[in-house]
């Protein structure tokens, strides 16, 4: 696959596809059980990750084919779209709510989630802005208050629906570029300091999120509550030992663990495959997060180091959010290992993201 630029990042793509094959054989055992006792076939969310993957594959080609630098006239209409979705799934009888949370637009099982999309727009909107204002980002109340106040209104409508998780990723990829980008360190630790207290304060005033600090401080506590899922998650990875139970022979995704096959898949994959299976996984993530920081460092201006930065940042954050959850690492939020969690409009837009890297690798220097 070569073009007049160079070739293509293949041990980046060959991390992903990795991750992404470990996935798909993992979502179908630790949600076989649940799909054949509540759809009557153990292959329904099968089936639906390998339709996902097959878009995202396409999606991944057709991102690395389209040359970067189109992506500038792109980020506005992206970034609006995706405010206008996050609205929208505040609305009720337009967003589809489960389990107390309103993140989904869709018709029966074809949901999609507009935080998603949010990220995309989010990172290419900033790599734009970044690269347009890079000489005023030295300058606090000129540089970074401004590009602070537009991030907020993400920030704010998907903490509403509510997801934590995926507000903490976009705020960690947002002060990421704009590190890369040019902010002083000072300025980024002063608005560090004050998000802490605004973070207690989020926490705080959601009986929930406080109920789930305080079972990650001790989980026994709340054996059947809060703390249900960590220590669900505990067994099953230390019922895995070094070499993993083998495929199919979860007990956990039996019913005793929750959301098996989506945000605590992590803990099946540990519980099967063992410790082996789980340093697999955690060593391709390293090797996307090296190639895609190694990727932002050669790229050839800075629009496309940005855009390598949030998009690397984004993947490396989530996964490191995930795997400290179901390690008991993190209180515990909800939000999907990329690459090998069940679901579909995140698989995609993951894959979509990759396929940018994989463009922006043909240009480096």
């Amino acid at each position: 696959m070569k073009t007049r630029s160079g070739r293509f990042d293949y041990l980046l793509l060959f991390a992903v596809l990795g991750l992404l094959a470990i996935g798909t054989i993992v979502v179908f055992s630790a949600s076989a059980a649940t799909a054949y006792t509540t759809l009557g076939t153990p292959y329904y969310y099968l089936e639906r990750q390998i339709i996902w993957a097959a878009l995202g594959l396409v999606v991944l080609l057709a991102a690395a084919r389209y040359d970067y630098w189109h992506y500038q006239k792109w980020a506005l209409p992206v970034f609006v779209v995706a405010m206008v979705l996050l609205v929208a799934v505040l609305i009720p009888h337009i967003g589809i709510e489960i389990n107390g949370a309103r993140r989904w637009l869709g018709v029966g099982t074809l949901q999609v989630q507009p935080s998603e999309l949010a990220k995309i727009g989010m990172i290419f909107l900033f790599a734009r802005l970044f690269t347009l204002h890079q000489d005023r980002l030295s300058d606090f109340w000129r540089g970074v208050v401004p590009h602070l106040g537009l991030a907020m209104v993400i920030f704010v409508l998907v903490l509403a629906e509510p997801d934590l998780g995926t507000t903490m990723a976009i705020a960690g990829t947002f002060f990421v570029m704009l590190f890369v980008a040019g902010a002083k360190k000072r300025h980024l630790g002063a608005l560090f300091a004050s998000a802490l207290p605004v973070l207690g304060i989020v926490i705080v005033t959601e009986p929930y999120r406080l109920q789930r600090i305080t079972a990650f401080l001790d989980p026994w506590k709340h054996p059947l509550g809060e703390g249900f899922h960590t220590i669900q998650a505990l067994l099953a990875l230390g019922s895995g030992g070094i070499l993993g139970l083998g495929l199919g022979y979860s007990r956990q995704a039996l019913g005793y663990l929750p959301e098996a096959f989506t945000d605590f898949i992590f803990a099946v994959l540990g519980e099967e495959l063992g410790l082996l299976g789980t340093l697999t996984v955690v060593v391709l993530f390293v090797i996307v997060a090296w190639r895609g920081y190694r990727i932002a460092m050669r790229a050839p201006d800075t629009f496309s180091s940005l855009l390598a930065t949030g998009f690397t940042t984004m993947i490396a954050i989530q996964a490191a959010i995930n795997i400290g959850v179901v390690t008991a690492t993190l209180p515990v939020t909800g939000i999907t290992l990329p690459f090998i969690s069940y679901g579909g409009s995140s698989l995609v837009l993951s894959l979509a993201g990759v396929g940018v890297l994989l463009n922006i690798s043909r240009h480096t220097t």
